[in-house]
């Protein structure tokens, strides 16, 4: 079984092992065919648990070394310290300061984001949909980070595989949300084909985020979820296909 990860040179310039998996690879069948690593899907868990091994070895380490929270479209960063061997804390970013611990979060169009500060020896990965992205998640990660040792205009960020903008339409009512919240964050959303829809633009979002946050270097892979089914999982494109359920992407991050 071949995985074959998306990496990006500012990571692998920072030394340090991680991957966006794609859904190549892996032993999960139907419409979770690939590497499905979504302990929430609907997915035979003994396969999911496969799927998370394999990835897990491919990082170098054991399955109870994956650190990834409860996901819950929060603000919420925690800090491992060892393997977390399955249990998963709510929240949506996992911060380490030490080898060992494999730090994860899962993603089917939402914007998984992996971090570095090489001279610091930190790494960290975020789950950023529209509301944790809006809610403060790249801040609450940077500044878990700087807790740890890391300086921001030392870290390098990278946005994998999640929803573009062309695949994203949302209602005309967000952008008047997002303008309230977070004045200039308008220039995110275009005209949609549909009246009184919009286009977000969530890897942009999350990359001016990352600029707020003083992040020295941050990069987004260009890879659209939703529009490469051969690769990824995508809830928008499940839900629009009248799908029951979708496979999750799992992304990752470790000192080694």
């Amino acid at each position: 079984m071949s995985l074959n990860p998306i990496t990006h040179p500012l990571l692998d310039k920072a030394g340090v092992r991680h991957g966006f998996f794609t859904r190549e690879g892996g032993v999960s069948e139907g419409i979770y065919a690939g590497l499905n690593a979504g302990v929430g899907s609907k997915d035979d868990p003994a396969l999911v648990a496969e799927n998370r091994r394999c990835v897990a070895e491919w990082m170098g380490g054991g399955l109870d070394d994956l650190c990834g929270c409860y996901q819950i479209h929060s603000a919420v960063a925690r800090v491992a310290d060892t393997g977390w061997k399955g249990e998963r804390p709510e929240g949506d970013a996992v911060v380490a300061a030490v080898p060992g611990p494999i730090a994860s979060v899962l993603t089917a169009d939402c914007a998984p984001v992996l971090f570095a500060d090489a001279e610091a020896g930190v790494v960290g990965a975020a789950h950023a949909g529209w509301k944790g992205a809006l809610g403060g998640i790249i801040h609450s990660t940077v500044a878990a980070m700087e807790a740890l040792g890391a300086r921001p205009e030392r870290m390098v960020a990278v946005i994998g595989p999640c929803i573009a903008q062309a695949s994203y339409e949302v209602g005309g009512d967000y952008q008047a949300r997002f303008a309230h919240h977070d004045p200039g964050s308008e220039r995110f959303f275009a005209p949609g084909a549909t009246e009184g829809k919009c286009l977000f633009d969530l890897p942009g979002f999350v990359l001016w985020r990352l600029e707020q946050s003083g992040v020295g270097d941050a990069d987004w892979t260009g890879d659209d979820t939703r529009a490469d089914a051969s690769r990824f999982y995508s809830n928008r494109r499940a839900f629009l296909a009248g799908e029951t359920d979708f496979g999750r992407l799992i992304s990752t991050i470790s000192l080694g």
